[in-house]
């Protein structure tokens, strides 16, 4: 679910859901009269996209600082991507998109979207080659895009498009898992026009990632700027931190227990952890 940059105003909120047939719908709701519940006669399908197979359905909703709303697909299931649809343009599944929901209904493409006037691409997308992008965020201090893209057999990845990237991006699924050729075997990334992640790590650390936010709290100013992400089977936390040449450093900062399946942002920018359970945690510590 993603509350409309302007809620306050117009009360309208978004949601993606998997239906009864098992494909992926986006919607529009409305606020009730009751401002902690929606309308439920209010919705508004805004896009239907058919699932070949039962996993990898993505979910993310996010609106970014262009008012725009990014929508996360996965690649549409099964093991290793079978119909390549992550690197195919004329399908929408292993892609993230980016929409208008204000100038058109039931939507809009933006007219700076890297694929508008290419026949032989769906101009939604926005940028392709994810597997599984569980969990995107912008950094609300510098507008920065983070995604945690979950791996097939062997390696997780974080991946991040700085403020300001043009789009049309392919961040490697499934010539790469990780920063690791995958099929084909051997494969030359630069030559392919490849985005790299910036950091990954093995299934000897964990299973699934899920992607988190940059931390841009008031609690805790010596943790201003890192990234949060955690592993669903394992329960550890990472940290990782753009340096100022450009570089990336990242450590392990917790174990827990939990099944860490998404993290939020509060209006402060303090961060927190969700426990499949349903517990919600804070994220914090010297």
């Amino acid at each position: 679910m993603a509350f409309h940059p302007n809620y306050p105003e117009n009360g309208r909120l978004f949601v993606d859901y998997t239906n009864q047939q098992g494909d992926t719908e986006i919607a529009q709701y409305t606020v009730s009269s009751d401002p902690n519940q929606a309308d439920p006669n209010s919705g508004e399908l805004l896009l239907t996209i058919d699932q070949p197979y039962r996993n990898h359905n993505g979910g993310q909703l996010v609106f970014g600082p262009d008012g725009y709303l990014y929508i996360g697909m996965g690649d549409g299931g099964s093991a290793n991507d079978p119909e390549n649809r992550a690197q195919n343009l004329g399908a929408l599944l292993g892609k993230i998109l980016r929409l208008d929901v204000d100038n058109a209904a039931p939507y809009g493409v933006p007219a700076d979207n890297p694929f508008v006037g290419n026949d032989q691409a769906r101009p939604e997308i926005w940028s392709y080659g994810w597997r599984n992008p569980w969990r995107i965020s912008f950094d609300r201090a510098t507008g920065d895009m983070y995604v945690g893209d979950v791996g097939q057999n062997q390696y997780e990845e974080i991946d991040f498009e700085a403020a300001g990237a043009p789009g049309g991006q392919n961040y490697g699924w499934r010539l790469m898992e990780g920063l690791h050729c995958f099929n084909p075997s051997s494969c030359d990334p630069a030559a392919l026009g490849l985005v790299l992640p910036v950091a990954e790590y093995d299934h000897g650390q964990g299973c699934s990632v899920t992607g988190g936010y940059a931390y841009r709290g008031q609690q805790f100013p010596n943790l201003d700027g890192i990234y949060f992400y955690g592993d669903y089977c394992t329960g550890l936390i990472w940290g990782l931190r753009r340096e100022a040449d450009g570089s990336w450093s990242q450590a392990q900062l917790l174990s827990s227990d939990r099944r860490i399946s998404s993290f939020g942002e509060d209006e402060t920018g303090e961060v927190y952890l969700v426990d499949q359970s349903g517990a919600i945690l804070s994220i914090g510590g010297e």
